[in-house]
């Protein structure tokens, strides 16, 4: 009896302290399993929640056909017009029911373009699984090409077992990849990745994610899945992307990108509880960044560091180069904390002998360095990607010309600290005797 009401007062104590969990609370306090928001220029993380669970993405892997299609299409390997005509399988897909779909008739052709925006738009399914077999002849083969751009692009959780993000169950029969009931899962920062990417190297992926509705060939208006593109129900000012998804594993999840006086963001929430909720939690993320953050610029051009305005150098006419930075440094952050980021410099240490000196000469704009930015009070978040993080880094350069000193000059210097060395040795030795 005594050792239960020690442990009730134990429980009682101890048991409402925060955990480590409870430590890392949502400060926006998002009905969904997982979210991220980036500066979409640079990657900058602002805000995440589980951010590297592993979760469900249903159509959001629509994202990466999205890619690999306009890759495809930067490269000439296929063109938009390229005329792709429909098997039995694809039209039986396209014609089943309760599937996001464009409807597409067997043995008729469709260019590329027409089923890039049936996917893009209207999320369509059967329009994804056709072009996966344009490009790499089978679902199967364009799946391996999925996992294998996973990775050059840099995703870290990740798997993709099929184009268009449905449940292999849902496949009639066929799962290109993975167990017959298998979905693609991705992490919120993995998503993130992709959807940075995608809008980074392809930006004209917007152009047609950001269309309200697709009007097809068969006469029909398939409206964007996307209701908070301007012009649908959910608008919200700016925005012009990307992708929806849902699927019983997944739940409801989207990435959006939207744009507001210059300044971009990305946001991915995944696993909200319905349709309406993963558009009112992602308006509450876009929200919380257009309002919070701004893009400052923390140091300006021509930028020298204390104490290192300028750098030593040997057999130059002088002695020493001034240097700075060559352009400003701007980054996305929270109103009110531009003190708390200090300029780093950082020399290249090839270019100097082990002195720290630079050897003349020296050329205006010749490279010594760069300087980056340091936070005082550190998030622990940075950047998505170690590409985004170098944007926030600018050269260090010299400010001028320093020439080669000419062969009687060094000499003279030779001579002269031959002789300063040697009176200096004579001193020593007769302050010795005294």
């Amino acid at each position: 009896m005594l050792l239960a009401i020690l442990f009730l007062c134990f429980a009682a104590v101890f048991g409402g302290m925060p955990g480590k969990a409870e430590a890392n609370t949502d400060a926006l306090g998002l009905n969904a399993e997982a979210a991220i928001l980036l500066d979409a220029k640079t990657g900058k993380i602002v805000y995440e929640k589980n951010a590297d669970a592993v979760l469900g993405v249903a159509s959001m892997a629509k994202m990466m056909t999205e890619y690999i299609v306009l890759e495809a299409i930067n490269d000439k390997k296929i063109s938009w017009d390229q005329k792709v005509k429909i098997n039995e399988y694809v039209h039986k897909l396209s014609a089943a029911p309760d599937l996001s779909n464009v409807g597409l008739t067997q043995g008729e052709e469709y260019t590329v373009k027409e089923l890039y925006q049936a996917m893009a738009i209207h999320s369509g399914n059967a329009a994804t699984v056709a072009l996966a077999e344009v490009i790499s002849g089978t679902e199967q083969n364009f799946v391996t090409l999925m996992n294998e751009k996973a990775a050059e692009l840099g995703l870290k959780d990740y798997k993709f077992v099929n184009s268009s993000g449905l449940n292999n169950s849902s496949l009639l029969g066929n799962h290109p990849a993975g167990n017959p009931d298998e979905e693609n899962v991705m992490s919120a920062r993995s998503t993130a990745t992709l959807a940075f990417r995608l809008i980074n190297d392809y930006p004209e992926v917007l152009e047609t994610a950001s269309k309200a509705e697709l009007e097809f060939r068969d006469g029909r208006k398939y409206k964007n899945f996307n209701f908070m593109v301007p012009g649908l129900i959910y608008e919200y000012p700016g925005l012009d992307g990307l992708k929806t998804g849902s699927t019983d594993f997944a739940g409801y999840c989207f990435t959006a990108t939207a744009e507001k006086n210059g300044q971009r963001f990305i946001s991915v929430v995944m696993k909200t509880s319905s349709m309406d909720e993963r558009f009112s939690e992602s308006r509450k993320v876009l929200d919380y960044g257009f309002n919070n953050f701004t893009k400052e610029e923390l140091v300006k051009g021509n930028y020298q560091v204390k104490n290192t305005k300028s750098l030593p150098i040997v057999k130059g006419k002088e002695d020493k180069v001034k240097i700075h930075s060559d352009k400003p440094i701007e980054m996305v952050i929270k109103n009110g904390e531009k003190e708390n980021y200090t300029p780093v410099l950082v020399l290249d240490k090839d270019k100097l002998n082990k002195d720290g000196e630079l050897t003349a000469p020296v050329k205006k704009g010749d490279k010594v360095g760069y300087l980056t930015i340091e936070s005082k009070t550190d998030d622990g978040m940075g950047f998505l990607t170690e590409e985004g993080a170098k944007k926030v880094q600018v050269d260090v350069v010299a400010a001028e010309n320093v020439e080669k000193a000419n062969w009687f000059a060094l000499s003279m210097r030779g001579i002269g600290g031959f002789f300063g060395d040697l009176w200096g040795s004579v001193s020593s030795s007769v302050k010795g005797w005294f």
